[in-house]
């Protein structure tokens, strides 16, 4: 009988808002179902704020908790490598981007180590890293407009993506992503095990939803997501016909844009029908997918894969996004569909909004084409892939 094994997951978790937290939660309990290929799933999270606690699915695999490590913190990879080694784990996955540890230099760049020391301490170690600078516009994604600056971060980004390698094997959810990594850095540790949907809904109904229509764009808003030209869009299409819509912003602000939304509220303050939910807890959020219409992503860039495309695919809602990098990339490779707008015109995200509103049959049409897509890659088979390439790791590392 093969051995079970003990994985070590550094992830954020929910209640923490940090980033990847949501991606995490579907990650470990995935995990925590596969009771035939592990014994124990040891969570190593940032730490709660006073008063919080995790709460647990109930799984088949037992889970067991650190919180160690937390945002801009100087001493996280050794507080990570000490947890690791005490929990006595067979291999320790990242599930994490290049500012999972912090938006201060020093402390993103020594978290971005972590893989590394603990492959040095005798635990073999796998990252699913979720973006490369490679494919990140600076300018658009909010980091930096000088030139200067932008080879600096380049420069940076290149040793520290050559640290992320040193990890024995490094996982990304886009093929680009490999294709870059191999061709640039020579690497031959890396593979593809695509972002995946988080759960799936049985098949969901594809009818038009109570009126009002819900326009809603779900996600952490500040940098290159922004809500002001959803807001205007909406406000353009009521200008010229008399659908019955309301507008919803779903969640929160970016970490490095703390007061973007309180902002946002106060200056569309007289736009009708203008809804701000503010953090949406796990189980509020099929209710807020189920009951939109459309689904709108209001980005000036991308940085990776898209989790909030993969959850209205999940729901089976249409999509409205902007024609750009590795989301345009993404719905081609997964053949996820979408009404198209410019990213820098208002009336071209009101056009591709509209479109779908007023016809009912492109809307379904979109709406079942995502949900097959998002069918087509559940998170319990790409955990399966991670246990494959697991076992073949501790294969030659025993």
């Amino acid at each position: 009988m093969k051995k079970k094994l003990k994985v070590a997951i550094v992830s954020s978790y929910p209640p923490s808002k940090r980033t990847l937290s949501e991606y995490g939660f579907y990650l470990i309990n995935h995990f925590r179902n596969k009771k035939d290929d592990y014994e124990m799933v040891v969570v190593i999270s940032d730490e709660l704020p006073a008063g919080q606690s995790f709460d647990f699915q109930d799984a088949s695999v037992a889970v067991e908790v650190a919180e160690v490590w937390d945002f801009n913190r100087w001493s996280n990879p050794l507080r990570i490598c000490s947890a690791v080694k005490k929990s006595g784990a067979d291999i320790v996955l990242y599930n994490m981007q290049f500012l999972s540890f912090g938006d201060k230099k020093i402390p993103a760049a020594l978290g971005l180590l972590t893989p590394w020391l603990t492959r040095l301490s005798g635990v073999p170690s796998v990252v699913l890293l979720h973006n490369i600078l490679e494919r990140v516009d600076l300018s658009s994604a909010g980091i930096t407009d000088n030139r200067l600056l932008a080879k600096v971060y380049n420069f940076i980004g290149t040793v520290l993506t050559r640290i992320i390698l040193k990890a024995n094997l490094l996982a990304v959810t886009i093929p680009k992503y490999v294709e870059v990594l191999e061709e640039k850095y020579n690497a031959k540790n890396v593979v593809l095990i695509p972002h995946g949907s988080f759960e799936l809904p049985p098949l969901p109904s594809f009818d038009l939803p109570a009126r009002p229509l819900q326009v809603m764009a779900f996600g952490k808003f500040g940098t290159y997501k922004k809500v002001e030209p959803m807001i205007e869009a909406v406000e353009l299409i009521r200008s010229r016909t008399n659908l019955d819509m309301e507008i919803v912003v779903a969640g929160t602000d970016s970490p490095n844009t703390p007061g973007y939304l309180a902002g946002v509220e106060s200056t569309y303050k007289d736009v009708e029908q203008l809804r701000f939910t503010g953090y949406v807890a796990e189980e509020d959020v099929p209710k807020i997918f189920g009951e939109s219409t459309v689904v709108v992503f209001p980005y000036t860039s991308t940085t990776g894969s898209s989790g909030v495309l993969h959850q209205a695919g999940s729901y089976g809602k249409p999509a409205i996004m902007p024609n750009l990098g590795d989301l345009a990339m993404l719905v081609k490779e997964e053949v996820y569909g979408g009404g198209f707008f410019e990213p820098d015109s208002v009336e071209s995200l009101a056009d591709a909004i509209q479109k779908v509103l007023e016809n009912d049959d492109y809307r379904v049409i979109l709406a079942k084409q995502n949900y097959f897509a998002a069918a087509s890659l559940p998170m319990e088979d790409l955990v399966d892939w991670c246990t494959l390439h697991f076992q073949k790791l501790l294969s030659v590392h025993n």
